[in-house]
């Protein structure tokens, strides 16, 4: 009996832990005619997926003037397009406004992912 009460009490205790990795996403705010975008979408959208950033986040796309997917909760609306939000679990955990150009975007994003521990490697 005393073992059956212990083990009961240890699979009531882990059914309370977290159960799931911290899920990432990088929105991409953009509108129409935004020749940032085109130059993202040119230079970075078709790799994206298949890097390891893309993977560790994957890229959900917004109209800059539409609302937020529900469950999501950003510091303020962006301004600028392109701007783009790491999100983890719903929260924004960093931001990079406007496309700097390809060798910078990556570094940005990359260190931006590390920070908030997305397990890519340093």
């Amino acid at each position: 009996m005393a073992v059956r009460s212990i083990l009961a009490s240890l699979a009531l205790a882990l059914s309370a832990l977290p159960t799931g990795a911290t899920e990432f996403a990088l929105l991409m705010f953009e509108q129409p005619g935004c020749m940032y975008c085109a130059r993202w979408n040119e230079e970075i959208a078709p790799e994206y997926p298949l890097t390891a950033e893309g993977r560790a986040a994957p890229l959900q796309r917004l109209d800059l003037r539409g609302p937020l997917p529900q469950g999501i909760q950003i510091v303020s609306h962006p301004i600028f397009t392109p701007t783009f939000v790491l999100v983890a679990d719903g929260v924004e955990a960093g931001r990079i406004e406007g496309y700097p150009g390809e060798d910078f975007f990556w570094p940005m994003l990359g260190a931006m992912l590390r920070q908030s521990h997305a397990g890519l490697p340093d």
